[in-house]
């Protein structure tokens, strides 16, 4: 706290001088012989990385522009506010100031996740202290549904002497969640009020409070009904993530350089955007000609760039949630945006070197990433600290890509409203008879029982049987278009069902079973009730 006091004095520190004695109190501590075994040299070596932390921080601030900062900045700024709560985590009222800091930058720059995650740990860091001071059974643990970061940031909290002007109590921190309802509110994420309402309300029914009890109620209805809007439409954009990583000991310091990092960006910003935006910001930094951008996902030779130079890459990013099975599969499916910190992305290859080649060559490397913190967090950007590479053969991709066909088919058949237009695309898309490209392709370099030997029995198989699912949505998907076309669309129902015949003659010789035992051994678990699809090729 004092040194937070003296930093913002109009007095200048002399930082070479104050890290100096930073120092030497450090080499007391551990050079003290009556205090070898207490504890007391590794507290002290903790203090002062905590004070190193705070004067570091405060003069980069500075250096990014302070409360001003926008755009690519931002995110450094809000960095920098970020470390400086993390090094008052003994300090509540000084790690309370700072994080309230964060929360009105990142309402500034309109990240209104990173602003409600701030208020959400304020609120968890109050119940901390009032667990430790006894006046309430429960601390920041509790919030471990809400935010994984949560429970990892927060707890541990230690009462010590500098605690004596914190005046946190039931009433303030009551306050503090109803602060954090409006803030889940402007960041969409619906979901999120049914376990923050479930602390509060405890709260308000001990003190009998009813007026405040039915406002509660009357929230979480409407909340549970945008919830059911938002899925039905798919108008939620929760975001996307992009990998970028630095290159160029010349110009990034030791916090960007050679390191990767998943950021996370508004609604639906493009790659193109995010590139854009991080040039403009590091040119302005390291001069117009000195930052190259590499638009490609493949792994960079650090040996074959130069040295003068800063180099960015950027790569798009899927979430894959831990032991999440997501329904949604969009963008805007909370699932798949809520406490993530694997991602994945994929870069296609050949064995002669080319990124793209015929079906029986294609490859494609998957690497995946686990991040420090699970998103969405306090600030917008989290290192990674794990990654796996894998690779998949040529036939592994066929299997992965009729998967995601057959998966995608099922969620617009299935769906509570559907989307004909979505419909029509993916119709059209899968059974549109293309000899070079699609699923026939997949079928006659994989499937063809000339070419089937040369591949593993059990991928064989296994392609087969997607194969099978896949003809049996498209029958599916077939029917549901029959139900929701409109009079002029009757010629191009014909068409689509033509193609799917078509297709399905092509392919029931590689799977050595006709159609019709196809679609009643799938059990037409997606078919459409009361609703027939005649052909004469049926």
């Amino acid at each position: 706290m004092a040194v937070s006091k003296l930093l913002d004095n109009s007095t200048a520190l002399n930082c070479k001088r104050f890290q100096e004695s930073l120092s030497v109190i450090n080499c007391f501590a551990t050079g003290d012989k009556a205090m070898k075994g207490t504890g007391l040299s590794s507290e002290v070596a903790e203090l002062m990385r905590r004070v190193r932390t705070v004067v570091g921080a405060r003069a980069r601030l500075a250096g990014v522009g302070g409360v001003g900062a926008s755009g690519a900045g931002s995110v450094h700024l809000a960095e920098l506010q970020h470390a400086l709560a993390a090094s008052c985590r003994a300090t509540p009222r000084l790690r309370h100031a700072w994080l309230s800091n964060l929360a009105e930058h990142n309402a500034r720059q309109g990240d209104y996740d990173e602003a409600m995650c701030c208020q959400l740990h304020i609120a968890a860091l109050m119940a901390e202290y009032l667990k430790l001071r006894g006046t309430q059974q429960w601390g920041a643990d509790e919030f471990a549904e809400i935010s994984l970061n949560i429970l990892r940031d927060e707890t541990g909290l230690k009462i010590d002497e500098g605690m004596t002007d914190v005046h946190y109590n039931e009433q303030a921190f009551l306050d503090q969640l109803m602060v954090c309802t409006e803030a889940v509110d402007k960041a969409e994420r619906y979901e999120l009020l049914g376990p923050l309402y479930r602390l509060i309300i405890p709260l308000y029914e001990r003190r009998k409070d009813y007026q405040a009890l039915l406002a509660c109620y009357q929230h979480l209805t409407k909340a549970y009904a945008k919830v059911i809007e938002v899925t039905n439409s798919g108008k939620r954009l929760l975001g996307r993530f992009y990998r970028v990583a630095f290159f160029g000991k010349a110009h990034f310091g030791e916090d960007e350089e050679g390191i990767e990092f998943i950021y996370k960006e508004p609604k639906l910003t493009s790659l193109s955007e995010i590139s854009e935006k991080l040039q403009q910001f590091y040119e302005q930094k390291y001069g117009a000609g000195n930052v190259k951008m590499i638009m490609d996902s493949a792994p960079v030779n650090r040996d074959e760039l130069d040295s003068k130079l800063a180099y960015i890459q950027v790569t798009w990013v899927r979430a894959a949630p831990e032991g999440v099975v997501v329904s949604g599969g969009g963008e805007g499916s909370f699932e798949r945006a809520h406490n993530v910190r694997r991602f994945v992305f994929e870069t296609p290859f050949t064995r002669d070197g080319a990124a793209r080649g015929p079906v029986h060559h294609q490859r494609i490397r998957l690497t995946h990433l686990t991040t420090d913190s699970w998103f969405p967090y306090v600030k917008r950007r989290v290192p990674v600290i794990d990654t796996q590479v894998e690779e998949k053969s040529p036939i592994e991709v066929a299997v992965s890509e009729m998967e995601g066909q057959v998966t995608e088919l099922q969620e617009i058949v299935n769906a509570k409203a559907p989307d004909i237009k979505k419909l029509q695309l993916r119709l059209q898309g899968s059974v549109c008879v293309q000899v070079n490209a699609g699923p026939l392709a997949y079928a006659n370099a994989f499937l063809d029982p000339t070419l089937a030997p040369m591949y593993p029995d059990d991928m064989v198989e296994k392609l087969k049987n997607i194969f099978k699912e896949f003809l049996t949505v498209c029958h599916a998907a077939l029917q549901l278009n029959a139900k929701l076309i409109s009079s002029d669309q009757v010629s191009y129902h014909e068409a689509l069902e033509t193609n799917y015949y078509k297709l399905s003659h092509s392919l029931s010789g590689m799977l050595g079973q006709p159609l019709q035992d196809i679609l009643v051994n799938g059990n037409l678990s997606t078919t459409v009730p009361g609703v027939e699809l005649e052909s004469s090729n049926a």
